[in-house]
Parts: structure tokens; sequence; C-alpha cells
């Protein structure tokens, strides 16, 4: 999410800016006055301005609008569920890039449920080709890497080693601990984190939606990541191992039958003999000793949009019956409380309860705790060990809609220990500002990301020390009185931040990655420890830790040490690395889901980040590796030519910058002139030829000695509400894969065709019945003899699965004449979204997928798995390096190689069938 369509100083991901009703500021303590950030200056790196200027911007547009008067009910919400999501303001933020990942899997409809483990059990019937990946970012990757300290990188922020987003956590008491990634499955610590192993690779999917140890000391795994409320993959159900400190999961795992398949799921509780199960469509529940029978649905709030319900095939249907939490009474396993509602806002959000009569119905009242609809949304419970507490997170649609910095309503505690409350209100986001956080600016405050950013954890010894995860992570240790920034969201803005390489991040205390998704309390040695999962990976520091002088923790430490690559990448590149005197030696590039642009030098034990923020598409020069174009979202793209490598010197001579930013002008337009990862390419003919697609077809011919996008001539308009989502060229003839509307409401699609120099363009007929499906357009790969034969790949399922108009079939076909005919070459492929195509050397085929990478010898016309190794999660795309290996970008597990001579130059030289 989508996500789902994710930071340090953070050009990272656009964010979610909404709108308008100032709160009174809080006071700042002594404490607190000494981590109060310092003002932006020219001499920060331009992640810190660029985030500045987005919330200025935007807090001055929104307060003109609530000014002016327009004010956004309930029905308003409504409607803006029913169109598929959010509106407005969005353009930059990664609701919006989480929003677009799903179109591409989803357009022109609603998919049924069981699409992806259909498309699993196809998979597992396939043979392999000969020959095994190889795991090429299985290194610690560290992001303050005193090496790119260039004008564009997030370096010194403070986050130190990063790995891709985690989104559950469990640890116990013997020093075990279990990670989850958002697309990269589970993975196992026996020595209080580090040292990780995988151990749910042999599962249909690695998408995370939480992870619990129950007190039998089984490890709980609910699959489908359920950060946005319409995440990017969708799970398979909740499977249990019994024996999670030798074991790993396996497929006969799964608790019931299919009924949570298709999903995704927020939260597991448990009680008594009983597990409940917050997700996407609805509550349920399993008996936790029969492991068998189906799931039992307790509550769908709107049951007719559910897959089966006369209304499932409506576009809004997804966002009708979202549950993110549920509350049990420790004194009556009986008295439950539903947390229910779309983070973006819908009629039925609320609290629910049951009535005397076994109903559900909406709680009236909880004290400070809101409960109407508008101030219900996305919201996180946490109990206190003994009973005696529960806390809650509330973010809400109606702040979200209205006040430019935020869209929390707050923290609460229930004194009770009940649930039913009451509840008392202990922190806002102005408390939590005046904590020392690094969110200071207009337009971007805590909680200004609450819809995808909570977690809440109660130490287990101490009813008032409490833990909460929003963009930073913050601590009380007296029940919410008073509140640090243990974590903040980087360094760059406090007077101790540095960018002297010498350091990490100057005086300041290493922080954590920002944007917080996942907690857990556990202990090693007699050493009890919180962890924290986030968009960078996993920390901890010690429960009862330490505080400098600013307020924030002096102790974190990161577990990110390499053997755990949940790494999500966009794209990847390849070049020969100059420095290496062998000659053979390549540099590995790549754009990641907030963090920035990873590389890897020959003979580099550490990588590093060269480019901060969102990493998008990347190119990268075959014969020098540090000649290197990365875009960050929305066609923004930055170009060197020494690899970035910078000691910070820009900071007091600008001239010494060696980062440029050549965005072609549709930029300028965000959501409206490109995708949030808009696609960009070479000509393999002519490396100083480049395209750009975003609502214009973009080109320029100076390669990489291009600096400034005033050099890109556009040449040809896709229309008014096209955008770009593929293209290609080779010898000067462009093609061009276009979607607009892209989401499933009125979704339409084409393919533009012409000329690098302007002309010859024109549209391709491609009717909705038509023989390609009216679905998204992924990739190109045009035969560099002759321009005329092209592939071309479709996200998506087919109509088997898709409920929208043209869905079709297929998702790979063939042209010989340019364009004019097709014929659909997808064979044996089995029915998922197709992300990514290669034409081989030896004349074969490689074809990336949301589930595997597969391959098409010459003269034959099926597929087999390609090798052998590579996990279970997206290839988001392909590339050939100068060393002769193609190399996978996944979206969850980092990046793999496979070396082509192992295929031979006809069909196989090894085969496992």
């Amino acid at each position: 999410m989508p996500r789902e369509d994710a930071p340090v100083p953070n050009r990272q991901r656009r964010r979610l800016l909404m709108s308008a009703v100032t709160l009174t500021a809080l006071g700042l303590t002594t404490t607190q006055a000494l981590a109060a950030p310092a003002a932006p200056s020219a001499a920060q790196p331009v992640p810190v301005q660029h985030l500045t200027e987005i919330g200025q911007k935007h807090a001055q547009k929104v307060k003109g609008k609530s000014a002016a008067g327009q004010a956004v009910s309930a029905k308003a919400f409504s409607a803006k569920a029913e169109s598929g999501g959010d509106e407005g303001d969005e353009a930059e933020n990664s609701a919006e890039g989480t929003a677009q990942y799903t179109e591409a899997r989803t357009a022109p409809g609603v998919v049924a449920p069981g699409a992806y483990g259909a498309a699993w059990a196809q998979l597992q019937s396939l043979p392999h080709t000969g020959g095994s990946w190889d795991h090429v970012t299985n290194k610690p990757y560290n992001g303050d890497d005193p090496r790119y300290r260039d004008v564009n990188s997030n370096s010194s922020g403070g986050a130190g080693f990063v790995t891709g987003r985690i989104t559950g956590l469990a640890a116990d008491s013997d020093g075990y601990v279990y990670a989850g990634g958002a697309n990269g499955g589970v993975f196992r610590s026996r020595t209080g984190g580090g040292h990780w192993e995988a151990i749910a690779d042999r599962l249909p999917t690695l998408s995370t939606g939480t992870l619990n140890l129950d007190g039998g000391g089984r490890l709980w795994y609910a699959t489908g990541e359920s950060n946005t409320g319409a995440t990017s993959y969708v799970g398979t159900g909740v499977y249990v191992l019994a024996d999670p400190k030798h074991g790993e999961f396996q497929p006969g795992n799964r608790v019931g039958g299919a009924e949570l398949e298709s999903t995704t799921i927020h939260q597991l509780r448990f009680a008594g003999d009983k597990v409940w199960a917050a997700t996407n469509r609805g509550v349920w529940s399993h008996s936790t000793t029969t492991l068998s029978g189906p799931w039992t649905l307790e509550f769908a709030p709107n049951p007719d949009y559910l897959p089966g319900g006369s209304k499932a095939g409506d576009p809004s249907a997804p966002y009708k019956n979202i549950a993110n939490d549920v509350a049990i009474d420790p004194k009556d396993p009986s008295k439950v409380i539903l947390a229910v509602g779309w983070r973006g806002g819908d009629t039925y959000n609320g609290f629910y309860g049951k009535a005397a009569d076994g109903s559900w119905q909406r709680v009236a009242s909880l004290g400070d705790l809101p409960t109407d609809a508008a101030n219900v949304g996305n919201v996180t419970f946490a109990r206190s060990a003994d009973g005696s507490r529960y806390y809650a997170i509330d973010q809400s649609p109606d702040v979200m809609a209205h006040d430019p910095d935020t869209g929390l309503k707050g923290i609460y505690v229930s004194t009770s220990g009940s649930p039913s409350g009451p509840w008392t209100l202990i922190a806002d986001k102005d408390k939590l500002k005046g904590s020392g956080s690094a969110l200071q600016d207009d337009g971007y405050q805590p909680g200004i990301q609450s819809w995808y950013n909570q977690f809440l954890q109660v130490d287990p010894a101490n009813p008032d020390h409490v833990w909460a995860g929003l963009e930073e992570v913050f601590e009380t240790t007296d029940g919410g009185a008073k509140w640090a920034t243990i974590a903040p969201y980087w360094n760059n803005p406090f007077p101790c931040w540095s960018i002297d390489p010498a350091k990490q991040t100057g005086d300041c205390s290493p922080t954590t990655h920002s944007d917080q998704h996942a907690v857990a309390v556990g202990s090693s040695h007699g050493q009890a420890s919180v962890y924290v999962g986030n968009d960078g990976g996993i920390y901890t520091r010690p429960v009862n830790g330490q505080l400098d002088a600013g307020g924030h923790a002096k102790d974190w430490k990161s577990l990110n040490d390499g053997t755990i690559d949940t790494l999500q990448y966009y794209s990847v590149g390849v070049g020969k690395d100059p420095a290496d005197r062998s000659g053979k030696g390549v540099i590995v590039s790549g754009g990641l889901q907030d963090n920035g642009e990873s590389i890897l030098r020959a003979h580099d034990k550490v990588m590093g980040s060269d480019f901060g923020g969102d990493g998008a598409d990347t190119i990268v020069d075959p014969a020098n590796g540090c000649n290197i174009a990365e875009e960050y979202v929305y066609l923004d793209m930055w170009v060197t030519q020494n690899c970035a490598v910078n000691d910070g010197s820009w900071t007091k001579d600008p001239s010494k910058a060696t980062s440029y930013e050549v965005a072609p002008p549709d930029k300028d337009l965000g959501g409206a002139g490109a995708r949030f990862i808009a696609p960009i390419t070479a000509d393999p003919k002519n490396g100083d030829t480049w395209i750009a697609g975003g609502r214009h077809v973009w080109v320029q011919h100076k390669g990489y000695a291009i600096r400034s996008g005033s050099e890109w001539t556009p040449a040809y308009d896709l229309g008014e509400g096209h955008v770009a989502t593929a293209v290609a060229t080779v010898n000067g003839t462009v093609y061009a894969g276009w979607c607009g509307p892209c989401n499933n409401v009125g979704f339409s699609r084409g393919i533009a065709v012409g000329k690098t120099d302007g002309t010859g363009w024109h549209q391709l007929n491609l009717p909705v019945d038509g023989t390609l499906p009216n679905r998204y357009v992924s990739s190109f790969a045009v035969d560099e003899n002759d321009a005329q034969h092209v592939f071309v790949s479709f996200s998506g399922f087919s109509r088997s699965w898709t409920e929208g108009p043209g869905a079709g079939i297929g998702h790979l076909f063939e042209t010989h004449d340019g364009g004019t005919s097709w014929t659909d070459v997808s064979a044996n492929l089995p029915d998922v979204p197709a992300t990514s195509i290669k034409l081989l050397p030896n004349g074969g085929l490689a074809l990336g997928t949301d589930l595997a990478a597969f391959y098409r010898a010459p003269g034959t016309s099926d597929f087999r798995v390609l090798g052998k190794g590579l996990p279970t999660t997206s290839v988001q795309q392909l590339k050939i390096g100068p060393d002769g290996k193609l190399y996978a970008a996944t979206f969850g597990r980092g990046v793999w190689s496979f070396d082509l001579r192992r295929l031979g130059h006809g069909r196989y030289d090894e085969t496992d069938d």
C-alpha cells in the first residue's frame, strides 16, 4: 500500500499532508528545549529542506481551504471511500505511492479472494531450469555511510544500518527474536537480535501482517500487510509454528481453511482458548486449541461488500469492512471492543461491543476517546500485563482532513483496565511535538502519518511504562504525564548534528529509522530489551535505557546486520566498477522504498546509500557504474558521475556538490504529471539517449552529462489524465504504456509509439475487448535488432479473478509489426501480475512476476521457473549486467543475481524437473 504505497532527512516519500485546526502548543521543559530542532539551513541536505518546503506549502494551501469554510463531513468521508481512496492534497504523500502500487495489481476491478494462492499452486507444478540464484544484498547496508555525504543523500541522519520495512515482531525471555518483513517473510535470531535466519520461505506469501507468541510459546504468523487498509500484498491466512526456536513454517501450519486467504491482517489478540483477527474483511475468531476447522466471522459492518455478497464487485468494497484492532477485558473475556474503520473515513467507522442479544452495536461513549465516525480511524490497543491499564492510539479522519500538521487525535489510557473505559487523553500532537520531536515544521508534525505509522506496547513489568510508535518512537514512564521522543525522525535538525564524515551524525545519539510499525519486549541473558520495527528494519535498546542531554535515547542499537534482508527494491542497475583493477568487478545500485538508493561496489563488505528518500527507477552506465541516474518520485531525477562520493564539503562550497537535479518538467505537476514510481530508461544502442515517462514522453541526448531539467525535450503528449507506466526505446523507436484513470473506477490504458525526434507518434488501437487485456501495462522488451519486434507484459490478474471490464486473459504478448497485431505468448505462466521482461543474449526470454522469475528458452513456447533459491516475493525489475548476470530487484528480499551462462545457448545446460 497499497504503500502500499515508505525516510530520514527526507525526500524519502512524499507525505500525507492534510489540513487545518491550529492547536495550542505546549511549553517546553528545559530538557525538551535543548532538543528543539534548529531551522533548516542551506548547509543541510536537500531532503531536509525539501520536506520543510513541502510542509509549509501544504499547510498554507490547506489553511486557505479551511478559512473558506470547506469542511469535510462523514458523508464526504464515505464518498472518498466509495471512490476507492483519498482525494485532494495527496499528490505528495506515501499513501499515493501505496495506492498506485496496488492499482497496478487490481485495476480495472476488484481481485477475488484466492488469486495469489491459485497462482502459487500453479507455480509448484512448474519445472525449474538448472542453476541457482546468488544473493547480492546479503551485506550490511549503512544508511549513514560516510563516503556518501553529498547534497542529495540521507547520510548523517542517524539511523545507521538499515533494511526493509519490518511489520511484525515477537520476542521471548530466552533471547529469541522473530521479525517479519513487509514482503520478506519471518526471520529468527537466537542471540537477542542479529545472526538472522529465514524461517517462512516455504509459505505461499511472505507478506507480514503481525507476529505473536502465545502463552504456550507457539509463534503465530498473520500474513497480509495492513498498514494502510489497502496494502500492497494480501496474505494467505494465519500460520502457527509449534516450536519456533527450532522449526520453520510450512504450508500445512495454516490455521483453519481458506477463510482469511487474500486478506490483510492488522492484529491478532488472544483470550482464553480463542484468537481474534482484525482484518480488512471484518473481525474473525478461531480456537487456539483446535487449529483445524473454519474461522468464524464475528463482525463485518457491511457484509454485502464481502466476497460473495451482493455488492462484492463495487469499487469501494475493499474499504467497507476494515477492522484495526480488538480489545478484550482481562477480567471478563466475554467483553470485547472492536475498533473498526477505514483510515480515510466512512460512516461505519467506530467502536463496537456486544449487546445483550448477542449483536454487535456501536459504542456511544468511552470518555475522552471519541466514538463518532469522523474521529475513529486507524486504532491500536495495548494492555498491561497486570490488567490494570489499557492504552489506545487513535488516528482521526476528521483531523487528517482539517489539521495541516497531523492526523492524530490522541493517545489514551483506561485506568480501570477495561476497554470500556472511561478513557483519558494523555497525549496529543502538541504534547508529543514538545517532547523532543524532530518534527516541528508546518505541514509535518507528530502523527501526520498515523494512518500508516502506529504501534503501542506496555512494559510487562510496569503498567505506567509505555512505548508509542508514530513517525518517531515516544516513551512515557509515568502513565502519560510526561513523554520523551526517544527515537527522533532524524538528527539533522538538532544543534548536535554534523555532516562530518568522521562521525556518524555529529554529537547526536544514534536514532532509529523513521515510520514505526511493530514493537515487542523480550530479554536475553537477563537483560530486558524493547525491539522496534520500522521502514528501516529492526532496532533495540534496554527497557530501562538512558537518555542524553537532548532527551533522546542514547543506547539504540541497529540489528540490521546484513543477515536479514527485507529491502524493498523498485529497480536495479549494474555497471563496471572503475576502481576494480581486474576489470571484472561491478557496482550494483538500486532504488528502494524509503531507504534511498543503495550502492554496492566491487569489493565492498558494507553497502552505502548515495541518494536519499524513496529510490524509484534507476539508470546505470554498464561501462562505468559510477555514472548513475536515480529517480526520487514523480520523475524527480538526479544524476552523478562519481557514485555521489562526497565528504560534505558542499555545505561550505556549493560548487563541490557532485549530484545534480535533472528532473523533466512533468515533475512539477506531481501526480498529474507522473506516476509515483515513474519509468525511465536508456537506449541500449546509444546510452546517451534517455526516455522518461510522465504525462509526456521526454527525451534527452546528453546521457550522464545532463545538468538541468531544461535539457529534456517533450517527444509526445500522452494526453490529459494519462501518465506513463512503462517506457522502452531502441535505435530511436519508443514504446510508452500509459494509464488514466489508473484506479479501478473508469480504468483506461494504452500504448503510444513514435520516434525520439518527436515524429511518427500514434496511439495503438487497443479496444477494451480486444486482444490485449484492459490492465496495467508494466514492461516492454524491444528486440535490439528489430524495433518492430516487441514483448509487452501486463500486471493484475486475468478475468478469472478480476471483476472489472475488459480484464482479459494473459500476461505476456508479442508483436512483429510494431503493435498492429499481437499474440498471447503467456503459455503456461501462472496467472499472477507480471512486472519486467528481458530479452536474453542467447535468444531466450526472462520474465519477472509477483511470485517468481521465469525463463523461456529459444525456440520453445513454455516457461520454467528460472533457477533455484529465489524467495517467493515480487520481482520488480530485471536487468543484465556487464558481467553476464541477470539481476533481479525484489520488493521484500533484496537483489539477487543469476549467471546466464548456466542457461547455455540452446534450451538448457541443466534441467531439474
